[in-house]
This record gives structure tokens, sequence and C-alpha cells, in this order.
């Protein structure tokens, strides 16, 4: 075999090499469990508790009914306040809220500072306005920040019924806009999800 001939293979089963390397880092791999993609989408059953289903459609019906209202039209700054959970188990609230952020977004609202990230927001202007390591004709100002004219609220609540035989859990989530400087409660929309199992 030439010399030539042996370089060839040797550049062949390097770049083989990488190739499998980038293939095997930018590719999802599949595990020797059974493990599998799913459709996010697909409606979940797995029990009669909270779920991405009930999530996705309050999602999906408060934004569109909301987007909806004639006050949406003028663009306004809104702010959050993360939707409160009176139910009896554990549920992600401020998960329904991003989801419902996310949607309003995709129509156009759009949303100033709320409480929950006030702090990192402060932090963030304290930094570029205080700490000197900035341009001050390129630094965020302090004092400039837009203040809200209507506060999106909710709560979610939940009844629970059961027999030897059945258990039934009916939820309830209600959204509201509120006009924070007249305090006029501008719209309110419900959900109602009712999900029953076989013991």
């Amino acid at each position: 075999m030439s010399m030539r001939h042996t370089l060839k293979l040797t550049t062949a089963a390097v770049a083989a090499l990488i190739l499998a390397g980038c293939a095997s880092t930018n590719s999802p791999t599949v595990g020797g469990g059974n493990v599998s993609y799913g459709d996010s989408k697909a409606v979940e059953t797995v029990s009669n508790e909270f779920g991405s289903t009930d999530l996705q459609m309050i999602a999906e019906t408060m934004a569109r009914s909301l987007a909806q209202h004639p006050v949406m039209r003028e663009r306004p700054f809104i702010t959050l306040s993360e939707v409160k959970n009176k139910t009896s188990e554990y549920i992600d609230t401020r998960n329904i809220t991003n989801s419902i952020k996310t949607q309003l977004m995709k129509s156009g609202a759009r949303f100033v500072t709320d409480t929950a990230t006030m702090d990192t927001q402060t932090d963030e202007l304290m930094r570029q306005s205080q700490s000197g390591m900035y341009s001050k004709g390129k630094s965020a100002k302090v004092g400039k920040m837009q203040g809200a004219k209507y506060l999106l609220t909710g709560e979610i609540t939940s009844i629970t019924k059961k027999n030897k035989d059945v258990k039934d859990v009916f939820y309830k989530f209600t959204l509201m806009l509120k006009n924070v400087e007249e305090g006029i409660d501008e719209w309110q929309d419900e959900k109602e999800i009712r999900k029953t199992s076989k013991r």
C-alpha cells in the first residue's frame, strides 16, 4: 500500500470520526430505557390532578378572551399578579401566569415589571446607574420605568368529590383585568374543567 493511499485512508477515517462526534452532540439520542418524545399538545390523562393539558387550555382560553376585549386595542401597559392557588393540591401558579403572558404577548400585549421580577429589575438598574462601570450615555437611567395602567390577576379553585368507585375534581380558573388608577374591573372571564376517574 502506497504512502499516498494510506494518507487518504487516515484522512477519511479522521473525517468520519469528526462527523460522528458532531452528529452525536447535535442530534437527540435515544437511551436504552423506555423513553420517547411525545406530543406536548396531546391530552394528558395520567391522573385527575391539575396537569399540562389543563394549563394549556386555561392559558389559551383566557388569552384569547382578553385579546378580543376592546381595551387591548390600545396596547396598554399591564403588570401581573401571580395567580392564587386556592386548591388543596400543589399547582405551579407562576407557570400558569407565564403561559398566559406568553399567549398575550403574541397578540401584541405589553407588560411592565411585576412584583415577582421587580427585585431583579431594580438590581440591574442600580448596577448600571451606580456602579460607575458604564458610560453615562449608555447606561439605563433611574426613574424611566413605565407604570402599568392595568393589573392582571387571577385565582384557581377546586372542588373534589369521591366515593369508593369514582373521584371527581372540578377546577375553576378566574382571571380579571383591573384599571390600576381608577379601580375599575375592566374584564373578567372563567374557565371550568371537570375531571373524573374511576378508582
